[in-house]
């Protein structure tokens, strides 16, 4: 991720075909090694491609992809009930007032930098 980022602000910086140097210069301005290796393959795996159409298909391969599971909603109505349920036992219960802490004697007035 740090080195697709570091690829995404060249980028958006006006570089738009980053190199490994490039990308090498951001990360170590910000104290972050280099792998060469997942380096050598972002390089390649991007090289002659535009960014801008890449997130494009990204977004588009994600809208397909389903978010929201079908059988959450049913799990979720059960405990919703029981919590429900306990949110009424707690208003029922009576408000404790919490308990006043009495100020001491002991130090007779005196403060320990005075």
């Amino acid at each position: 991720m740090k080195h697709l980022a570091a690829y995404l602000l060249l980028g958006i910086g006006g570089n738009t075909s980053p190199s490994a140097d490039d990308i090498k210069g951001v990360l170590s301005a910000v104290g972050i090694d280099a792998d060469e290796d997942r380096l050598d393959k972002l390089i390649s795996e991007l090289e002659g491609k535009d960014i801008q159409e890449l997130i494009a298909e990204g977004s588009t391969k994600l809208a397909s992809v389903p978010s929201a599971g079908g059988g959450g909603g049913s799990a979720t109505a059960p405990s919703a009930a029981a919590g429900g349920g306990a949110a009424a036992a707690e208003e029922k219960a009576p408000e404790k007032e919490p308990e006043k802490e009495e100020e001491s004697d002991e130090d007779m007035g005196f403060g320990l930098f005075d």
